[in-house]
């Protein structure tokens, strides 16, 4: 039975079973810290009978003499003294134990979700949005092992509890039983507070993820978020989700503040009837002093592990809901859901290691992003090694999903992508990134150096990132940076422009020499002069890299040894530039578009901008004006 249908029915037993994974997973740090609490909580019993000793034995004669023997005061002195020291050890390893425990599984599931993301299709992420799965890596992990810390102190207080109500028991078995009246009552308040704040937990982990998506869309979109005026808007979303989730958080809390007085109560009500009940037996004669001081001081003691335990359970409804919350990536498979197979790593590796060109051939391949959707439809062709091929279309054609399907971000519902004859499917990660390089139209630079953007870790030396800074065409506006290869370039390289960000992401590629390289519009925010040189270094390069660009520029098609024309998910048409301007009227109206727009704008427009049916040419100019003068811009 999953922890979530068991939530249904009982929050504590789910609870209990997630607990049962960290016990499992760190036996010998809980054993350690359950031992501590054990000491901790006989010693603390020993306390009771230390004081009731002292009561009978020093306290009362000294009543009945006047005066205190030397003997009788250093023995009551030592025995708090030894205990206390050993209660000490008990607490140290008790909650250094605990402490230990609880990180040790936060980290282990910290980096097994973790690992799970990196396991993961691009089509499972598309699904999720980001600010949920930076909640089930954080607040979910950290809410799921909470109960931990309390756990091994909850345990050692059970002991001590049994050890208590077994003295209070020998004691006075009439004072123990009215005193234990408390229990039921602890239980019923227990019962009904789980059930009150399981929904309530489950709700503020939602919302928790909710708030942190909208967080990240806002930053994420700060330019669109600024430049339309939207501040009031997206401040007024946040502030929405946010007032939920501090409405939710002050019910359960205000929950919590009436449990724990009630909690704390119930044993002192229970003292009052002991010390109530036991001085009229004192004074009947039928116990004595010393014994209604120890059932009542063994009674607080019983109220700590009520406490503790209470702690436990008032926990566990928020960690059942992370749990699961967690354990739903955990136990995803990865793959296309609506796929017949599954997206795993293989483990051929020998066609990625060769550093020709790679033969690339799409074999009849259909794609879709649901069982309705047909992205692509039987898509077939072949690319030589070291040939250039432009892949061109209009929009919504299918031209990044099929980047997505060369570097294997998704797998084909039919048909295959091979390299030299090798399924995509058949290669381990490892090798299809070595072979097979994708650079995108949005280019992403981290908060590092130039160096550590380009290099990103590769085992590279400073020439060879020189040498691909140079084919991306990016080396001069490098050199004329402040510390060259060790500028910082700030988050997302925000201190470059556009076309200045997609040559590193360009050099990026190129430095790790793939065999096959492929460019979505990678070179949309470079004006064209600058597009022809650095695919006229790629063709120079000398490795003989297998090229396929998709392309929108006439100039840039043009330089391509054969296009693939695609329209509607489906290959309509191939050939060089030349023929397919010649014979097919839509290809030529779609390549003639960009031409077109800027005649009618009376300045250069982004391809990438124009719609090849309904040019637009004020989105164009814009678009233009930005990366016009890339190299002098700098920003």
């Amino acid at each position: 039975m999953s922890t979530k249908t068991e939530a249904r029915r009982s929050p504590t037993m789910a609870g209990l079973r997630v607990l049962g994974v960290a016990i499992r997973r760190e036996p010998w740090v809980f054993a350690v810290s359950a031992l501590g609490s054990v000491l901790f909580g006989a010693l603390t019993v020993a306390d009771a009978w230390v004081l009731g000793w002292a009561t009978d034995h020093v306290v009362l004669p000294a009543f009945d003499t006047g005066e205190v023997g030397a003997g009788a005061l250093w023995a009551v002195v030592g025995l708090f003294v030894g205990v206390a020291i050993l209660r000490a050890v008990g607490i140290v390893a008790r909650r250094l134990g605990a402490g230990i425990m609880q990180y040790r599984m936060e980290a282990h599931y910290r980096r097994a979700v973790t690992r799970q993301y990196l396991t993961l299709p691009m089509e499972w992420h598309h699904r999720h949005p980001t600010g949920v799965l930076l909640s089930n890596a954080n607040s979910d992990v950290q809410a799921a092992w909470t109960p931990v810390a309390p756990l091994p102190m909850a345990v050692g207080t059970i002991a001590m509890m049994v050890i208590a109500i077994a003295q209070m028991l020998l004691t006075d078995l009439v004072l123990a039983v009215i005193g234990l009246l408390v229990f039921p009552a602890v239980i019923v308040v227990n019962l009904y507070f789980q059930r009150l704040t399981s929904p309530l937990m489950t709700r503020v982990q939602e919302l928790r993820g909710e708030v942190s998506e909208i967080a990240h869309e806002s930053f994420d979109g700060a330019m669109v978020v600024k430049t339309l005026g939207r501040e009031e808007e997206e401040t007024a979303r946040f502030a929405e989700r946010t007032r939920e989730l501090r409405d939710v958080a002050i019910r359960a809390g205000r929950m919590r503040a009436a449990f724990d007085p009630a909690l704390n109560a119930l044993p002192n009500i229970g003292v009052l009837l002991v010390l109530v009940v036991g001085t009229a037996r004192v004074l009947d004669g039928t116990t004595e002093a010393g014994s209604v001081v120890t059932i009542a001081y063994l009674l607080t003691i019983v109220a700590f592990p009520i406490r503790s335990i209470g702690w436990l359970l008032g926990d566990l409804p928020r960690s059942v809901v992370g749990y699961d919350r967690v354990h739903r990536v955990l136990d995803e498979e990865g793959g296309l859901v609506y796929g017949e197979e599954r997206l795993r790593p293989g483990g051929a590796a020998g066609a990625a290691r060769e550093r020709r060109g790679a033969r690339l051939e799409v074999d009849h391949v259909r794609f879709g992003y649901g069982p309705a959707s047909r992205v692509l439809d039987d898509v077939d062709f072949e690319v030589q090694p070291g040939r250039t091929v432009a892949v061109v279309g209009p929009t919504a054609s299918g031209k990044s999903t099929l980047t997505s399907l060369l570097t294997r971000l998704v797998d084909p519902q039919a048909g295959g992508v091979r390299v030299d004859g090798v399924d995509l499917r058949e290669l381990a990660y490892g090798a299809l990134a070595e072979a097979v390089t994708v650079v995108p139209q949005t280019a992403f630079l981290f908060d590092d150096t130039v160096r550590g953007n380009v290099a990103l870790g590769a085992d590279v030396s400073d020439d060879e990132v020189w040498e691909a800074l140079r084919v991306a065409q990016a080396d001069t506006f490098v050199r004329r940076l402040a510390h060259g290869l060790d500028t910082e370039l700030g988050e997302r390289g925000t201190t470059l422009s556009g076309g200045q960000r997609q040559r590193l992401s360009l050099a990026r590629a190129l430095v790790r020499r793939p065999r096959l390289l492929v460019l979505d519009d990678a070179t949309s925010a470079v004006d064209p002069e600058v597009e022809a040189r650095i695919l006229g270094g790629l063709r120079e390069a000398g490795d003989g890299t297998t090229l396929v660009v998709v392309a929108y520029r006439k100039a840039t098609i043009g330089l391509a040894d054969e296009v693939v024309y695609l329209d509607h998910g489906r290959v309509v048409d191939r050939g060089t530039h030349a023929d397919l301007l010649r014979r097919n009227p839509a290809y030529a109206g779609l390549v003639n578009a960009y031409e077109n727009a800027a005649d009618d704008a009376g300045a250069p427009v982004a391809a990438a901008a124009v719609d090849p049916v309904v040019p637009v040419p004020g989105e164009a100019v814009i678009a233009g004006s930005e990366t016009t003068n890339d190299e002098e811009a700098g920003r």
